[in-house]
């Protein structure tokens, strides 16, 4: 029996880089390289949830490896050579308590 092992995918994270003239925070895009992030399709119960309460059709959801800091709420993603934008808040359980290498989940949508 083979590990479980997940991709590579690219977040789009915003840094702070100054303000501009009325005082408003100016952010700019990085790229954050995040490795073994599990890419698993949608259950169709979480397709039709999401649909219902946001309007938005989700496509796959995310398993994010344990001890990742990354903001993930609202964000671009790239994998499989194109664009995804998160939904919703990712869910998260205890580290200690999760048997595997992944404690959070976040869906995401076609972004294009």
């Amino acid at each position: 029996m083979g590990r479980i092992k997940g991709i590579t995918v690219t977040l789009i994270g915003k840094t702070k880089n100054g303000r501009d003239d009325f005082g408003h925070p100016i952010y700019e895009n990085t790229e954050i390289q995040v490795d073994n992030v599990l890419v698993v399709p949608a259950s169709t119960e979480d397709v039709t949830n999401q649909l219902n309460l946001t309007g938005k059709k989700v496509a796959y959801t995310l398993g994010i490896p344990k001890g990742d800091k990354n903001e993930w709420k609202d964000r671009e993603v790239r994998f499989f050579g194109r664009k995804w934008r998160t939904i919703g808040i990712p869910l998260e359980g205890i580290e200690e308590m999760m048997p595997l290498a992944w404690n959070k989940k976040v869906m995401v949508e076609a972004y294009e």
